[in-house]
């Protein structure tokens, strides 16, 4: 941004100054913000103000009920307004400015008039009435000259933004939730476009771009501002969708501002009130919410996934308490087909999605999915105490369907974790960021590592390592070992006897615990000879005969081995193991290798077995650091005795 734009931000950002002490800082923009999109409309409308009034009473007269698309024909715009107010004229009338002011703003169409609503700006009104500054504050912005042959929509699109950026980074406790800080986006974008760039620059091209959890706008505008950086020619058309009605209005106002097509802004729950039905995108990024539940729209979502991948959902569901997977799933359902071209995404989560869930899980099941599609391009690990509201470590997921042969089938992982300076001054969570030459190294070490994707041998180096899709798959196999048991009658096993619960409810348990105290002493090695030795204790339900016999029968590894019915062995739960496979290797192979000659008697059990994919992405990129030698430990503390019981000589002397 130039100069200019700063200056001219700053001034605009310089009307905060009157609010100070009414307003806490967190709430500045909830003034600054509505007031700098009422100046700018009002000073884009003004050439054709009257011609719009005109118009709207000629109408008026002829009983026209839809008169909307006429007056944005006459307005040349996408909005317009009817009121006779303007910021001028709202300062002619000193006592009136409340009153004026929401009757000027009444004047605005439909969709302008929804923004300011989102913003709850009437409230503020009140709140700038009651504290005796409504009528400096409106006088201020009438100053300020944001007329379209002063700010060009680009300009204004700049400014807007850094009023943006500096309201939220002084509202720590919520930037966070809606605003993700500028270098980040620039690394992602980049990331997202790079090994587009050549078709970028073709004349004419028309580009869709997404963002599901928009925010106040700022990805949309960064890859927006890069496309047309390339190619100044190109058509860029932007869609989003925000769920909180503030920033849904700061970002709907930034696309109005610039000119853009704001109705491609939509507000609601992007899974269960989808704003962009049927639409398919060239290009999509978010930064979600990290580990929000999807309990309130638990019903919509599964029944969605009961669909199949006729759905959003259909690779699976992840626990209630995180629907970042869900959002994957919702973008991936937007990807335009690879015969029409494809798509790219790009994704902002923290490390869960990339582990969490067993073999079989939802979690599990969704990156089995990805990976199996051949959707998952790269991921890149990125330094924690990055954004505004956590300090934990993020990680960009990079997916396209449109993969170039010789890197199909193959996963880029990239460890960033180390490209970062630290900041000057604490903003929230956030005590590092990215520079400007982190920012293109990290480009230039994906786009390399791209190229090491081509490499049939894909080798495993530095910061940069490639896998086969099927290196993050495994089996989950159960290893289980025979039931070994011996049979006695103890005051330890009558006692468990006495509390199971099917004996508890046996309406005869007194005389049933009588007579196995008389057989206390009796024990047995095998079942047959210690069924003979029950016989004393009569007919018994069966319920109540199998506590008996889980009583008194006690796990011996020299025991007997137990079998079912068709005389095969009865499975150990207690010595029941799980085993990782890689997926790429024949479990029986991994038998005789790690189990067989350990366990001899194991075997597996077949049916248990499951599929499982996560990605270790910190295990493949760790570095043993062996430990300090004896010695040298040694010789420290002895050092620091020494430097203690100096110390102390001086205390006490």
């Amino acid at each position: 941004m130039s100069t200019k734009h700063q200056e001219l931000a700053k001034f605009i950002w310089s009307v905060a100054d009157l609010l100070r002490g009414d307003y806490k800082q967190s709430e500045y923009g909830r003034v600054v913000l509505p007031l700098t999109v009422l100046r700018r409309l009002d000073c884009v409308l003004e050439p054709t103000k009257d011609a719009v009034l005109a118009r709207h009473a000629q109408l008026k007269d002829m009983g026209v009920q839809n008169m909307d698309p006429v007056l944005r024909k006459t307005a040349g715009l996408s909005f317009y307004n009817t009121s006779e107010m303007s910021f001028r004229k709202l300062l002619g009338d000193h006592d009136n400015v409340a009153l004026n002011l929401r009757a000027y703003i009444g004047g605005f169409s439909p969709g302008a008039v929804d923004v300011l609503e989102k913003y709850g700006f009437d409230t503020q009104i009140s709140r700038l009435a009651e504290a005796g500054l409504l009528y400096q504050v409106v006088a201020k912005f009438a100053d300020i000259d944001l007329h379209p042959n002063v700010v060009s929509n680009h300009q204004m699109g700049y400014v807007f933004e850094e009023l943006i950026r500096r309201f939220s980074e002084i509202s720590n406790e919520t930037a966070g939730e809606h605003f993700t800080p500028r270098e980040v986006i620039k690394l992602m974008v980049n990331l997202l476009l790079a090994p587009d760039e050549d078709d970028l620059v073709t004349p004419g091209i028309v580009r869709k771009v997404y963002d599901p959890a928009c925010g106040t706008g700022g990805m949309l505008s960064e890859a927006q501002d890069h496309i047309q950086a390339h190619n100044p020619h190109a058509t860029v058309e932007v869609y989003g969708q925000e769920l909180n009605g503030e920033t849904y209005a700061i970002c709907r106002s930034d696309m109005m501002l610039k000119g853009g097509d704001p109705t491609k802004i939509a507000f609601g729950n992007s899974f269960s009130q989808d704003g962009h039905e049927g639409e398919r995108f060239d290009y999509m990024l978010a930064n979600p919410p990290f580990g929000v539940e999807w309990k309130k729209v638990e019903k919509f979502i599964k029944d969605e996934a009961a669909r199949g991948h006729a759905g959003r959902f259909g690779a699976g569901l992840p626990r209630i308490n995180d629907g970042s997977l869900l959002f994957l799933q919702h973008m991936i359902s937007k990807m335009k087909r690879p015969e029409n071209g494809g798509s790219r995404l790009a994704i902002v989560f923290n490390g869960s999605p990339l582990f969490t869930g067993g073999a079989g899980s939802g979690e599990s099941e969704i990156r089995r999915w990805i990976l199996e599609n051949d959707l998952l391009e790269g991921i890149v690990a990125l330094p924690d105490q990055l954004f505004y509201n956590t300090g934990i470590s993020t990680y960009f997921w990079i997916l396209t369907n449109r993969k170039e042969p010789a890197r199909r089938r193959k996963v880029v992982l990239l460890d960033g974790r180390d490209y970062w300076t630290k900041m000057r001054k604490s903003l929230g969570d956030k005590r590092k960021m990215l520079t400007d030459e982190h920012i293109a190294e990290l480009t230039k070490t994906y786009a390399k590592a791209l190229s090491i994707a081509d490499d049939p041998e894909h080798p495993q180096h530095g910061k940069v390592k490639v896998f086969k899709t099927t290196d993050f798959g495994y089996q989950r196999i159960t290893v289980e070992r025979p039931l070994r048991l011996r049979f006695e009658v103890t005051e330890e096993t009558v006692a468990l006897l006495s509390e199971a619960r099917a004996v508890l409810k046996y309406a005869e348990r007194e005389s049933l615990l009588a007579a196995a105290k008389s057989l206390i002493g009796t024990s047995s090695a095998t079942r047959t000879e210690f069924a003979m030795k029950l016989n004393g204790l009569g007919k018994l339900p069966t319920a109540v005969e199998k506590a008996v016999w889980e009583a008194f029968s006690v796990s011996d590894p020299e025991g007997e081995a137990q079998t079912d019915r068709k005389g095969e062995p009865l499975p150990d739960p207690d010595l029941r193991a799980n085993e990782s496979v890689p997926l790429d290797e024949d479990v029986q192979e991994y038998l005789k290798r790690e189990v067989f000659p350990h366990v001899p008697n194991a075997w597996l059990d077949e049916s248990k077995t499951k599929l499982g994919y996560e990605i270790p992405l910190t295990r493949h990129f760790y570095v043993y650091q062996p430990p300090r030698p004896v010695a040298e430990i040694n010789a420290e503390l002895k050092a620091l005795e020494a430097e203690i019981q100096t110390l102390l000589g001086q205390v006490t002397a």
